[in-house]
């Protein structure tokens, strides 16, 4: 299932909450497909920032580090 199909089910089950309510199942498969849509948008946000550079006035580039979680 790629990310279009995700957000469109996503939306679909969203709109079905709104008007009359959502089965066991379909909250369980609602939050697993929020779960898939946050980890492609977290997962394409490192992409870029791992491909992220500084540049400095002096025309020299630094790449970005992670810093570490408290």
């Amino acid at each position: 299932m790629n990310i279009s199909e995700v957000i469109t089910r996503i939306n679909v089950l969203a709109k079905k909450a709104k008007t009359e309510g959502l089965t066991p199942e379909e909250i369980a498969e609602r939050d697993k497909l929020r779960r898939i849509y946050i980890d492609s948008v977290k997962a394409n946000l490192t992409g870029q920032l791992d491909n992220t550079y500084i540049v400095n006035p002096d025309g020299t580039k630094k790449k970005l580090e992670r810093k570490e979680r408290k």
